[in-house]
């Protein structure tokens, strides 16, 4: 009866776990999307159908909504033009055209519109399936003339400036039916596969411990154990999840938020593998138990103070404008924060309470040695 008891108890912490994390992955728009508003620049910083370039003296970043086009539907394209120091700019005339990447047919042009600054959006919708190049010129200082609603006539070389006052870049997009379905289906297919191996790891090797003659209060540090590993790899997905939403308003957050979730899901990992390599038996003696010992203090610290400095760096830009932040105000609270920064709290009180555990076990076993 006991046997039963422990075994839903992991089958409820990891059923919970895995039906919380898959729904927050398949809501919103894409595979890993959290629902998260970014306050400046792009809505977010796009994997597909999106990308940056230099005109001028200028930076241009554009993204397409919805980011998988499909053709002969509405889409938006977002443009956000930036100094080269990632600031906004005000009041600038462009000029938006289409054009087919296969036969360089000019398909569409926007006349040109001063804008009041530099994030704007055009619509259009993309008859066929294919490859499509966007070219948006920026009107040096003082425009006059053709400037105001007119349109350039196409050319040959997209990027050529000539009898124009301006600068020109050029930016690929693709169309395409159900790309974006195949992609989403198998990112998710991935993160939920990777979750659900884990779990019939441990779900196995728990059952096999209490075959073996484990004592039940040591399999219910298990359960703990890798209940721990599920919420270090679940922040880090969360991570994943929701590092685009953050590089519209700087790429350093970006490269932050990946650097944190990939070492949370190798902290994970690291953390099963230490677990399954504690099998009954193999710490026989006092060097054994003792190097044992060492290692998990080293896990759990790591992963101790690197969620910690999560936690605390969360609440610094919920509170205070973050570093490097191109808005003087601090960052909205979202779906994601509050789902990660929960995992990461009940991570904290696990990591405590199995370090405390630890050191009480290796005192037992010294004793009993």
């Amino acid at each position: 009866m006991l046997r039963q008891t422990r075994q839903r108890k992991i089958f409820v912490v990891y059923g919970s776990i895995l039906v919380l994390l898959t729904a927050a992955i398949i809501s919103g728009d894409g595979p890993l999307s959290l629902v998260s508003t970014s306050s400046a620049h792009l809505d977010h910083l796009p994997h597909y159908n999106g990308g940056g370039t230099p005109v001028g003296r200028f930076y241009v970043n554009q993204a397409m909504d919805p980011e998988y086009t499909p053709p002969s539907q509405p889409a938006r394209i977002l443009f956000s033009i930036q100094d080269q120091n990632g600031n906004d700019v005000y009041n600038v005339y462009t000029m938006v055209e289409i054009y087919s990447a296969s036969t360089g047919e000019r398909l569409k042009a926007f006349p040109w519109t001063r804008e009041d600054i530099g994030d704007f959006a055009l619509y259009y919708t993309f008859q066929d399936i294919g490859n499509y190049q966007i070219v948006i010129s920026i009107a040096n200082d003082n425009p006059s003339g053709n400037y105001h609603n007119g349109i350039d006539p196409p050319r040959t070389i997209l990027t050529s400036n000539l009898n124009c006052s301006c600068d020109r870049g050029v930016l690929n997009i693709s169309v395409s039916r159900s790309f974006g379905n195949i992609f989403s289906s198998a990112v998710l297919s991935g993160i939920v596969g990777m979750i659900v191996v884990f779990g019939v790891v441990a779900a196995l090797t728990y059952r096999t411990r209490i075959r073996s003659g484990v004592h039940l209060n040591a399999a219910d540090k298990q359960v703990l154990k890798y209940s721990v590993m599920l919420f270090a790899i679940a922040a880090g997905i969360v991570h994943l999840a929701v590092f685009s939403e953050h590089g519209s308003l700087r790429l350093e957050y970006s490269i932050f938020l990946l650097a944190a979730g990939a070492t949370q899901l190798s902290y994970g990992i690291m953390y099963v593998l230490l677990t399954l390599a504690n099998q009954p038996g193999s710490l026989d003696g006092p060097g054994l138990a003792r190097v044992y010992y060492r290692k998990t203090v080293i896990l759990n610290l790591f992963g101790l103070v690197g969620t910690s400095v999560l936690l605390g760096l969360y609440t610094y830009s919920v509170v205070l404008p973050p570093p490097l932040s191109p808005n003087s105000r601090p960052e909205d609270i979202d779906l994601g924060g509050i789902l990660d920064k929960s995992l990461e709290v009940l991570l904290v009180i696990g990591i405590v309470y199995l370090m405390r555990w630890e050191k009480k076990k290796l005192s037992k076993e010294l004793v009993e040695i």
